[in-house]
């Protein structure tokens, strides 16, 4: 016999999983913020990377086409993700009135070789069927993006290789030149690239093959600053990766790239932190007050994903790092049981301040908040908004720069909510309140 003596719980408000109150946001919010931080099946604190995947596969169908194209853009060029926006679009070959914008996604979306063999095997994760015709014009489209430098760095082996992505799509070369690459691929007879990965992988002296690299300057800033400790670990010349740290091109590296470096590498500590004031000191002011509050809760103390270096707070003191550069006027503070102050220092002992300003416990953003008594023209939170508290509007503009993909938030309502961490995060603040004033 059916029971209907039962608690029903859909009525209540929905909770972080902390326990304070969360807003009800509608489907597209839910599918930005689920995407916009993610690492597609990369486990975070508190929920796993199956349980996000499918939440994004429930929400595609709900949110109308154009904004999920829009997002899987958004997603892939402003935040520099390369999973979730070619999930999106896999979701969106799913439904009929998604289906015929899925070829012009996929071709803006695919910005790298081995992206094109990726999304193949992301359609077959549930099995393999037949490409749509959608899926095959937007990689037929994308394909001839690439030379044989690109195609040959990126043939891995792997269940798809890019020539069978080839063959699935039927690509039209541009010209001669390029159908003789492919059928070079096609033979498995690519140029060899001269990369560090495949220098690496040689099977040569390690360190051989990285003083080479740093005296040729062969390594990009990225490259340059994932692989210190392993340069350090076989014993680089520290002249050789001093000066490679001085000629770098910092323009387009954030704080936080410097900061998850010297955790691994910290007897290069200086000249980072010299690389990294190059790399904001070009950057527009922020007018006016602005108070940044840092999440230093235990859950900030994650990995970004599990095959990263960065953690959570790499991505806030970063932030925090930019602004106390950038910000005409910056008041800085740290939450976790309690709000802290933070002296107004700089680099690398602004992070230490901020770390060691309090025990990484709790998430009380609300209890934080009422204690901020001061004037402000804009105030900025940092956090995966896993608050146990119930968090008020702000006293002015007010920003929650969310850094997690958990399904329920606090940042919405009187706040600007913006989903993930990237350089494009002050350039959006700065470009809304501009708006507002004309």
């Amino acid at each position: 016999m059916v029971r209907l003596n039962i608690l029903k719980l859909a009525h209540l408000a929905p909770r972080t999983h902390e326990g304070a109150p969360a807003k009800r946001i509608t489907d597209e919010q839910a599918l930005r913020r689920s995407v916009l931080a993610c690492l597609l099946w990369e486990n975070q604190f508190y929920e796993d990377g199956v349980e996000i995947a499918g939440r994004i596969r429930e929400l595609v169908p709900k949110v109308e086409a154009a904004k999920v194209a829009a997002l899987a853009v958004e997603a892939r060029e402003a935040m520099k993700l390369r999973h979730a926006p070619l999930y999106l679009v896999r979701e969106m070959a799913r439904h009929a009135t998604h289906r015929g914008l899925v070829s012009d996604t996929l071709f803006r979306i695919i910005q790298r070789a081995d992206e094109l063999a990726e999304f193949v095997a992301i359609y077959w994760a549930d099995g393999r069927a037949p490409l749509s015709g959608q899926v095959k014009k937007g990689l037929a489209a994308a394909f001839p993006k690439f030379d044989e430098y690109a195609l040959a760095k990126y043939d891995r082996a792997g269940a798809v290789r890019l020539r069978d992505v080839l063959f699935l799509c039927h690509a039209h070369p541009r010209d001669a030149a390029q159908a003789a690459v492919w059928k070079r691929m096609i033979n498995g007879e690519l140029a060899t690239p001269d990369t560090w990965e495949v220098a690496l992988s040689a099977g040569g002296d390690k360190r051989t093959s990285w003083e080479r690299l740093l005296t040729e300057r062969r390594l990009g800033a990225l490259a340059l600053l994932r692989n210190l400790r392993n340069m350090k670990d076989v014993g680089v010349s520290e002249d050789l990766v001093l000066s490679a740290l001085a000629a770098m091109k910092t323009d387009r590296v954030l704080p936080f790239r410097f900061l998850a470096a010297a955790r691994y590498a910290p007897q290069w500590e200086e000249a980072l932190e010299h690389a990294m004031f190059r790399s904001v000191e070009a950057r527009e002011k922020l007018p006016g007050r602005t108070v940044l509050l840092v999440d230093v809760s235990g859950s900030m103390t994650a990995a970004l994903s599990g095959r990263s270096e960065m953690l959570r707070s790499d991505a806030a003191y970063g932030l925090a790092v930019l602004l106390r550069e950038i910000a005409d006027d910056v008041s800085l503070c740290t939450f976790s049981d309690t709000l802290r102050r933070v002296p107004a220092r700089r680099g690398f002992a602004l992070r230490d301040a901020l770390d060691q300003s309090q025990p990484h416990s709790s998430t009380r953003l609300g209890a934080a908040l009422g204690k901020i008594d001061e004037r402000y023209d804009r105030i900025i939170v940092i956090t995966d908004e896993q608050s146990h508290d119930r968090v008020p509007a702000p006293k002015g503009r007010g920003y929650v720069v969310n850094v997690a993909s958990y399904r329920k938030g606090v940042g919405y309502g009187a706040w600007t909510h913006i989903d993930g961490w990237s350089e494009s995060v002050v350039e959006y603040i700065r470009e809304l309140e501009r708006a507002d004033v004309q």
